[in-house]
């Protein structure tokens, strides 16, 4: 076993192996109740109305109590005290009881079968997503006899995406990005290689593109700001930070070979030879040793104070408050994206984002006290009342719509969301409540993001391009397959560090070849079958050639 897989390997392996315990058996009550329920009537509450949604229209009048379980101990389980829930609550007349944990709390709630009105996870290749027929409700049905309406503002691709082996689909997610939504044009992009501004114009503004020009332009930043970082890239942790897929992306590393099957991406030549200009940045000491080990809060931290000359960054929105804080104290040094990093045979850069599967999946469970209360809740948060309602509060209240259209918060709501973060979460949880929520919304309002990542936005237009092919193609959990991906996956993280680290050519060959001979002593060649098959599938779901 690889030395580094070892104690976090077997931990991982550890809880999802109990999730999927759960749903092959070992006597789980949650996976005995697999019989399809009969929906309860809504007879002298409401009759449906496909032009009208139903919450519209149901008459009930005592408050309806539903619990919803979210699989993310980071959710802020409140509701009902601040602008956004609060109206929520008064217009389903419902009260929501949230319940948050890790995997291991929701194998206890399927194993001990007390399921909640709702239940939301993060994973779409997990057991919980793929056997929801089991325990979960069809989306279709719930439509069809209490809310037909919510057929208007569920996305048909997103649907026929989750749909599963008996036509039906039971889990909706929040961001997902169809290839309407990317042409568009209002999915932003969220990568780019950005510079400080100062430190640009002060080296002659040169181009970056070839790894020439990005040693020279690294050793010149060196020269002129000593105390400065050359070069940085989001926190490294158990995963690859921005120099994995995120690089092979800005660089346009294909994503699949000739025949339309899986291609192994961390072995592309022109991503290698990239590989080994980081490592000859490294070597010329303008990449720290501290880029490899800092977390999120110490990557943060440096950006905050722009320590970092140079970054290839990821994840622009959720940085966008510590380059705000930047720019905001440092005027005409903010940070700025510029080409960076170019293909050396010519790609052209494919950016991704959240892609068709999203990422919170939320679905109604079986043991659902009042399936139509939650179809309504649905229906609800994806209409465009609710989308607005979730990132810009209420009409004269919180925001207005200007002579060209666009939402602008009121003025004192725009000084609390620059100036008073905490309190503007408290009072009114704008842009957080975001179970259905969706990039297109955003591009309602120029206040939706930071003025410090407008530019980077603007950058990357026209630099997206769909990742469907790739998406939820591992093997089943569970499987010999996904076991070895696992172990694969934590080799080339710790592979990618060792070759960007090491002392010469030949320990960065070294470095590489022990990875592919791990590829080849663990099962390589059926987890590509198995990825080749499952993006067939892919295609053929959305009709792709």
């Amino acid at each position: 076993m690889n030395k580094a897989f070892g104690k976090k390997g077997l931990k991982l392996c550890t809880a999802l192996m109990a999730v999927v315990l759960v749903f092959t058996g070992c006597g789980s009550k949650g996976n005995s109740d697999s019989s399809s329920k009969e929906l309860s009537s809504i007879e002298g509450r409401y009759t449906i109305d496909p032009e009208t949604p139903a919450w519209k229209l149901d008459k009930k009048e005592e408050t309806t109590d539903l619990t919803w379980y979210v699989n993310a101990d980071w959710w802020n389980t409140d509701f009902g005290k601040d602008l956004v829930t609060k109206k929520i609550k008064e217009d389903l007349n419902i009260n929501i009881k949230f319940i948050k944990g890790d995997d291991t709390k929701l194998n206890t709630i399927f194993a001990g079968g007390e399921m909640p009105d709702l239940l939301t996870v993060l994973d779409s290749n997990s057991p919980v997503v793929q056997k929801a027929s089991t325990w979960a409700l069809p989306l279709n049905d719930l439509a069809d006899k209490y809310d037909p309406y919510f057929n208007k503002v569920a996305a048909k691709d997103t649907m026929n995406w989750f749909q599963l082996a008996d036509g039906k689909t039971y889990g909706y997610p929040n961001y997902s990005n169809t290839q309407n939504d990317y042409d568009s044009g209002n999915i932003p992009a969220k990568t780019a290689f950005v510079i400080r501004k100062d430190v640009y114009e002060a080296i002659g503004k040169p181009t970056i593109g070839t790894p020439e020009e990005f040693k020279s332009a690294m050793q010149q930043i060196k020269k002129e700001f000593p105390e400065m970082i050359p070069f940085g890239f989001n926190s490294i942790g158990k995963g690859t930070g921005s120099l994995g897929d995120v690089l092979q992306d800005f660089i346009g590393v294909p994503m699949e070979t000739e025949n339309g099957e899986f291609y192994n991406r961390n072995l592309d030549e022109d991503y290698l030879a990239w590989l080994k200009t980081l490592n000859e940045v490294y070597r010329n000491g303008d990449i720290s040793d501290d880029s490899f080990a800092d977390d999120g809060t110490a990557f943060e931290e440096k950006v905050k104070s722009g320590k970092y000359a140079t970054m290839l960054l990821d994840g622009t929105p959720q940085q966008s408050g510590n380059l705000q804080i930047f720019m905001t104290a440092n005027p005409g040094k903010e940070y700025i994206a510029i080409d960076g990093p170019q293909s050396t045979v010519g790609h052209e850069p494919t950016l991704n984002q959240s892609g068709i599967t999203g990422w919170m999946i939320s679905f109604i469970t079986k043991k659902a006290k009042d399936p139509a209360k939650a179809i309504q809740v649905y229906t609800y948060l994806l209409s465009e009342e609710g989308q607005k309602l979730m990132n810009y509060g209420i009409e004269g209240e919180t925001y207005k719509v200007n002579e060209a259209g666009k939402i602008e918060f009121l003025p004192e709501i725009k000084d609390l969301q620059l100036n008073n973060a905490d309190k503007f979460k408290k009072e009114y949880r704008m842009g957080e409540f975001m179970f259905f929520g969706h990039d297109r919304d955003k591009a309602l309002s120029n206040d939706a993001f930071a003025e410090s990542i407008k530019q980077m936005q603007e950058w990357g237009k026209g630099k997206m391009k769909p990742h469907f092919i790739l998406e939820n193609i591992n093997p089943a959990q569970g499987t010999p397959e996904a076991r070895s991906l696992t172990a694969i996956d934590t080799t080339w993280n710790t592979s990618l560090v060792s070759m960007i680290r090491s002392k010469d050519d030949a320990t960065f060959d070294s470095s590489l070849a022990a990875y592919k001979a791990f590829l080849n002593d663990n099962n390589w060649d059926k987890i590509v079958e198995v990825r080749s098959e499952k993006m067939k599938n892919n295609k053929e779901k959305l009709g792709l050639k």
